[in-house]
């Protein structure tokens, strides 16, 4: 069952203790650690579940091996939604994905300077910016499991459009602030 759940002012501090965690395991292979997500936008309720997206040069075993070995979960090697209208090659989608040991997680393991490092923080500081944007999408959020409460692949099939949307607002916004990539949260 999807549950969607008010802000909780924890889960910044539990993000900095998974990125910890994972900077010990990964050592120089994570070149920056980032809270994404909706659990990073302060007062935008969400699922319970912390995203990290780790930040590496290259999408390599050694990465795999030393998030196994450390209790992780791989769920899969996967592609991240592609917007339509942008035609982007395979490379600039793939991912690994992980679930943490303990506390509920996702590890997005992305490679630098690639479409999708790049959209998870722009979304991330567009609604951070942006309290009206942040607000709607809560409440589109809540619509959606108010709909499918037992439909993930529904849920997404909405959301990922809607964030699409958001996307446009997103990229005018960084083009006239000069904004930049984060280097690192954690």
């Amino acid at each position: 069952m999807i549950t969607i759940v008010p802000y909780q002012s924890e889960w910044p501090v539990e993000f900095q203790s998974l990125a910890g965690h994972l900077q010990e395991v990964l050592g120089d292979k994570a070149l920056a650690i980032h809270h994404i997500g909706s659990t990073s936008v302060p007062g935008l309720q969400a699922k319970d579940v912390i995203d990290v997206q780790i930040t590496v040069t290259s999408l390599d075993q050694e990465i795999v091996d030393a998030l196994l070995a450390a209790g992780y979960l791989l769920c899969r090697h996967t592609m991240d939604h592609c917007p339509p209208g942008i035609e982007l090659t395979d490379k600039e989608l793939r991912k690994f994905l992980f679930n943490g040991p303990g506390r509920r997680s996702n590890i997005h393991i992305r490679v630098e300077g690639k479409f999708n490092q790049r959209y998870p923080l722009l979304c991330r500081d567009y609604l951070r910016t942006h309290p009206l944007a942040a607000a709607a999408y809560g409440r589109m959020k809540q619509e959606l499991v108010k709909h499918f409460p037992n439909d993930m692949e529904a849920y997404y099939d909405i959301k990922d459009p809607v964030f699409d949307i958001l996307m446009a607002g997103a990229n005018a916004w960084a083009q006239s602030t000069g904004w930049e990539l984060p280097l690192r949260d954690g």
